[in-house]
Formats: structure tokens, sequence, C-alpha cells
């Protein structure tokens, strides 16, 4: 049996098959340019030449469409028929306040998830119809929706709550829900395992940095605050949001430049963060660019290491001090040492102490990595993320019925013994190249 996963964009699909059986990756994909003069596919089946073309795809139907064909083509594919898919898992944005944990799609579950399309319009017209294109497609294949806000539903009120008026709380469901929840999960999980302890015993920061960026402090093995809030928008510096600033702001820019609401939520969604300040959003770019004498760029890399070094003592506050250890992921996590080096700089009376050498080795998306210098009272982990893996581990259990709210659910991934098979192979050729990388690859605690 295979698990299809589905993350369907305004404007792209990126999926996974996964075979259940032997818990290895069969292919990734992604289609990209959807509703554009033209789109493109991009399809790797291990152990097969990557697939590219260009196509038409006015919609999401016909990129789907194309997906499921690629699944079981002769020479690219990786399955011989669709009846090998036993569930599919969708990505969606948003559950608002209906959805805690991930549940199997229904006409009713449909129709909630229009309802919360306000709190995400750039993204949930988009999901809702990846997910209603895969239904009617493969009308008898259990279908599952994967919330990115259901892991931080364990906020207790103070945190998640603005000090707004009540009703707008009450009546348009104004408060935090956080994002990237599939990938704090992951590495939740995955840091309690090399800590050697139980996740109801672990106090962790996690800081996901890609694109976009969250922050989120995990106390007894729960999420108990988050960086993003009711939009991804909130938080750290990213690629091209603003991240925290002063609301006050927002009227004041309007009337400045003479645009609308909607025109200011672009500029600060699209056109700001560190593409606004220094015109870069790739932190290579950046970090090149600020290394050659750029001062923008230099001032780039330091709000962004100075705003996610203020999470992390906010987060070693709320933890009362207690932090076993702090995590990096996601994109520039996994591979900016820069970025990692300056959030943790001036630490070390907290218990942080980085090692540099270690931190320069950290290069590599196919291991975790312990870059704590090793008289740190904290250990500092590079966990490379695995959304993916929830999504599919999600969908099987509740196609069979045994799933339910992470604390009560074991992943495969949290068991001490547990390999990603996809990253055992690429590891093999990073050590290849890079011998001393072996030397700081995390093992699980015993």
């Amino acid at each position: 049996m295979v698990i299809l996963t589905l993350n369907c964009g305004s404007s792209s699909a990126k999926y996974q098959v996964y075979d259940w059986d032997n818990k290895d990756v069969l292919c990734v994909g992604i289609v990209e340019r959807i509703g554009l003069e033209y789109s493109t596919i991009e399809q790797k089946t291990t152990g097969k030449e990557v697939y590219e073309t260009r196509f038409s795809s006015p919609t999401h139907m016909e990129a789907i469409q194309l997906i499921l064909k690629m699944l079981v083509d002769e020479k690219y594919g990786c399955i011989k028929s669709l009846d090998e898919i036993g569930a599919v898992g969708h990505r969606v944005l948003h559950g608002g306040e209906y959805f805690k944990k991930s549940t199997l799609v229904t006409d009713e579950v449909i129709e909630k998830l229009k309802e919360i399309i306000p709190l995400g319009p750039l993204h949930m017209p988009a999901n809702i119809m990846g997910i209603e294109v895969a239904r009617k497609l493969m009308p008898n294949v259990p279908q599952a929706i994967v919330m990115d806000t259901a892991w931080h539903q364990t906020m207790p009120e103070a945190a998640f709550m603005y000090a707004v008026p009540y009703d707008w709380y009450k009546k348009f469901n104004v408060r935090r829900y956080g994002f990237h929840g599939t990938s704090h999960l992951y590495c939740a999980k995955r840091a309690a395992v090399l800590l050697g302890k139980e996740n109801k015993d672990t106090n962790i920061i996690i800081l996901h940095i890609g694109n976009g960026a969250s922050a989120c402090a995990v106390k007894n093995g729960v999420c108990v605050d988050t960086s993003m809030g009711l939009t991804p928008l909130e938080g750290l510096v990213m690629g091209t949001r603003t991240g925290d600033m002063d609301p006050a702001i927002v009227p004041y820019m309007c009337k400045n430049l003479g645009v609308t609401a909607a025109e200011m939520d672009t500029l600060m969604n699209k056109k700001s963060g560190l593409v606004g300040l220094c015109g870069m959003s790739d932190r290579r770019d950046v970090a090149k660019a600020a290394s050659e004498g750029d001062k923008k760029a230099q001032l780039g890399v330091d709000l962004e290491c100075y705003r996610l070094k203020k999470y992390i003592g906010s987060y070693y506050a709320v933890l009362d001090g207690k932090v076993d250890a702090i995590v990096f992921t996601a994109g520039v996590g996994e591979m900016g040492e820069t970025v990692r080096k300056g959030a943790c700089e001036g630490l070390e009376n907290l218990g942080i102490k980085l090692d540099l050498e270690k931190n320069d080795l950290s290069h590599c998306r196919n291991a975790e990595t312990c870059i704590s210098a090793d008289d740190s009272k904290v250990k500092i982990f590079v966990i490379p993320t695995d959304e993916e893996l929830v999504m599919t581990e999600d969908a099987y259990a509740l196609m069979k019925g045994t799933y339910d709210v992470h604390t009560n659910f074991h992943y495969t991934f949290e068991d001490p013994n547990y390999v990603n098979k996809a990253r055992a192979r690429g590891l093999v050729g990073n050590l290849e190249k890079k011998p001393e990388l072996a030397k700081i690859i995390a093992k699980p605690a015993k």
C-alpha cells in the first residue's frame, strides 16, 4: 500500500508517494505555474531519471490529473496502478477553531473549511480545490486533511489571545493560531528521541526558518506559544514578510503611499522582510552580499538574527528557564550556518553555547546534527524537517481508524531505531564528500 500526500498552493501542487509497507519514499514531485500561460512538472522517482515537461494547467484539476498519470507511467512512474493508493493526505493552512487534529474529509468538513477561507484567503481556496479535485478523481480513496494550525491548539488562552476587544475573538475568530505545525510536531518528537527523554518531559525551542519562518515554545511535549499569529505574517523576519511591527504603521503608510488596506497587506506579505530591506530573500544571496560589504544585506542578516535571539530569550522565560534543546529546521535552519551563529551568539549565560566548527560543518539535509559545544547546558540540534511523513502517518492512521491527537498517538519516527531510508541513501554521498560530518551526527541518547 502507498500513501499519496498533496500540498496545493495557489499556483502549485507538491506531492509525495510513500511505500507504507517498506517505509520508503517512492517519488516526489511538484507542479508549478498553475493557471498561467504554461505549467511545469518535475517528478523524481527513486532509481529513475527525472521527468520534466511543460503543459497546460488552467486549474488544479489538470495538474492533479497529470500527477496521477505520471505516478503510473511505465518509464517515470513509481506504482503500477492507482489502486495501490490507500489514502491521500492533504496539507491545509488553517483549521480555525474547528479542527484541533487531522481528520478524514467529508462534505461537512469541506463546508467547514470554506467557512475558514477569510482566515487564509491566499491559501485556503487552493487547499480546498486540491481536496475536491482529488476526491473527484479518486472517489473511493480515503482523503485526510492535516492542518498547519492543529499542533498549536494546546496553547493557553493567555498565549493565543490578543489584547483587542473580546468580541473580535467571539465574532471574527481573531486570535493567535500559529503555522508550520507539522514541522514543529516532527521536530519536537525527534528532539525528544535525541535527548533520550519522553515527550512529556521535554522543553524545546524550535526555529523553523525558511522563506516563511516561525518559532515555537514546547513545554512538556506540547506547544505553549508560537510566533505566527492570526496569519503567517507575524513574528520572525522572513524572506518577504515583515514579521513583528507596530500595527499603527499600516494606516500611517496607507495614507502616505495612497494605497488601500488590501494593497498594504500585499506589501507586508510580498515586498517586505529581507527583500524589502536589501532586495534579496534567498539567505545565501544575502549572506554573500553581506560578506562582500553590502550594508543593506548586512542589516538584513543582523535584523533576522536579532529577532531570532529575542524569541529564543522570550521563550526561555516562557519555559521557566528550563530548556533541553534549541532546534533549527527548514531550509535556512538546516543549511544556514550564518543565521544559526547569529541567533545563538551571546546566549552563553543562558547555557546555550554554539560550537562554531560544528556549526560550519552542519550543511546537510540528510542527517540530524548536534552543533552545541560539549559543555553547553542546552543542546543545539539541526533536525531536517519531514512534514510529508507526518501527513502520511496521519492519513494512514485515519484510514485505519487508529489516529488520535498527538499526545495520545505514536509516530514511527518516535522510535530510537527509526531510519529515513531516502535520507540514509543521500547521506552516503554527503559523507563521501565530507567525512568529518560523521562526528557531529546526533544519535538517540540512551
